[in-house]
C-alpha cells in the first residue's frame, strides 16, 4: 500500500490565519476603547447642563427638562447600553454645545486636520528618513553627531512651548526679526481661487514647522537605528565584495532590510494624523480635530469628547493593525 499523502495545504493559510489573529486584536481594542471613551470621560469635573443655561438662572425644572432632552436623567448603565448601540451604527450622539451630531462636527473639522497634520507628516517622514539613513552610513562623523543632536534636542521640546516661541518670534516680531507670518487661524477670509490658496499655505507655515521640528527627530533615530544594526551583516560585506559601489549597497540592501521599524512608526504617525494634534492645534488656533477636542474638554461636551476619543484611538489601531499586515510582505519571516 501507498503510504497516505499528508493534505496539501494553501500557501496563503499562514498568513490568512496571521492576519485573521490581527484583525480580531484590533476588534479587541476598539470594543475597549469604545467602553473607555464613555466611563472614563465621566470622571470630569463639571455639570454640562449648566453650561448649556449660558449662566442664566433657570429653574430646577428647566434643569431637568435639559437632563431629559440628552438622556442624562437616565441610570448610567442605559446611557452605556444606549451609547453603545447607537455608536455601532454610526451615531456618536449629539453635541451638548453645537446642538448639531457629533459625526457632522467631525466630518467638518477633519479635513483641516488632514491638511495640517498630512502635510507635516509627509515633510517630516522623508526628512527623518534621509537623515538617519546618512547619519547611520556616516556613523560618528561630525555630520552624524550634529543631525543626532539636533534631532535629540527638538524631540525633547515641548511643542506648544516651540509653538509659541515661534509665534513671538515670526508672527509677533523680536528685535530685527518683523512679524510675517499670522498668529493663528486657518484663513484671513474675503479672499478666493489661487488667493485662497497662498492665504491658506501662509498660515500653515509655521504650525508645520512647529510638527516637523519636534516629529522628525523620532524617525530619524529609529532609522539611524535599524540602519546600524543592519551595516555590519554578512550580505552588505558580500555585497561589497563583488564590486558595489558604496551608495548602491545602502540603498539596494541596507535600507530596504532596516525599514520595518521605521514602516510601523510610520503608520503609527499616519494614525496620528487623523487624531491631530491637540496642543498644537490649540496654539495655533487651527480649526480642526484637536481644537475641537479641547473646546469640548472645557464645557464638558460628553457626546462630542467621547466620539473625538473613539476617532483618535481608532484611527492609531487601524493604523498599527495595517502595519502589521503589511510585515509578512517585507520579510516573509513575518507571520509564520
Amino acid at each position: 500500500m501507498e503510504p497516505a499523502r499528508e493534505p496539501r495545504t494553501h500557501a496563503g493559510t499562514p498568513y490568512l490565519r496571521y492576519a485573521a489573529g490581527k484583525a480580531g486584536g484590533a476588534a479587541v481594542s476598539l470594543l475597549a476603547v469604545l467602553v473607555t471613551s464613555f466611563f472614563l470621560f465621566r470622571l470630569i469635573p463639571g455639570d454640562p447642563v449648566k453650561f448649556m443655561t449660558g449662566g442664566r438662572p433657570v429653574s430646577a425644572a428647566q434643569l431637568a427638562a435639559y437632563r431629559r432632552e440628552f438622556g442624562l436623567d437616565l441610570p448610567l448603565w442605559q446611557q452605556f447600553t444606549d451609547y453603545c448601540r447607537k455608536a455601532l451604527t454610526g451615531d456618536l450622539g449629539t453635541s451638548y454645545q453645537f446642538r448639531a451630531p457629533v459625526v457632522d462636527k467631525i466630518t467638518e473639522a477633519l479635513p483641516n486636520t488632514l491638511l495640517l497634520t498630512g502635510t507635516a507628516f509627509v515633510l517630516y517622514t522623508v526628512l527623518g528618513i534621509v537623515l538617519g539613513t546618512r547619519s547611520a552610513w556616516r556613523h560618528g562623523r561630525l555630520g552624524d553627531r550634529l543631525n543626532t543632536g539636533v534631532a535629540l534636542t527638538l524631540y525633547s521640546i515641548p511643542s506648544f512651548w516651540l509653538g509659541l516661541l515661534l509665534i513671538i518670534v515670526f508672527a509677533v516680531g523680536m528685535g530685527p526679526v518683523p512679524g510675517v507670518f499670522p498668529t493663528g487661524g486657518m484663513e484671513s477670509g474675503g479672499k478666493e481661487g489661487v488667493a485662497y490658496a497662498v492665504d491658506v499655505a501662509h498660515h500653515l507655515v509655521l504650525p508645520v514647522i512647529t510638527l516637523v521640528a519636534v516629529e522628525y527627530g523620532q524617525t530619524l533615530l529609529v532609522t539611524r537605528s535599524a540602519l546600524l544594526d543592519e551595516m555590519g551583516s554578512d550580505y552588505l560585506t558580500t555585497a561589497r565584495a563583488k564590486g558595489l559601489r558604496d551608495d548602491l549597497v545602502r540603498r539596494r540592501h541596507a535600507v530596504p532590510n532596516a525599514l520595518l521599524p521605521t514602516v510601523t512608526l510610520v503608520f503609527v504617525n499616519l494614525g496620528r494624523t487623523v487624531a491631530g494634534v491637540i496642543l498644537v492645534e490649540t496654539v495655533f488656533s487651527w480649526p480642526g480635530l484637536g481644537g475641537l477636542f479641547y473646546q469640548a474638554l472645557s464645557v464638558p461636551d460628553l457626546p462630542l469628547v467621547q466620539g473625538l476619543f473613539f476617532v483618535f484611538a481608532s484611527a492609531v489601531i487601524l493604523m498599527n493593525t495595517l502595519a502589521d499586515l503589511i510585515y509578512p510582505l517585507l520579510d516573509p519571516r513575518v507571520g509564520r
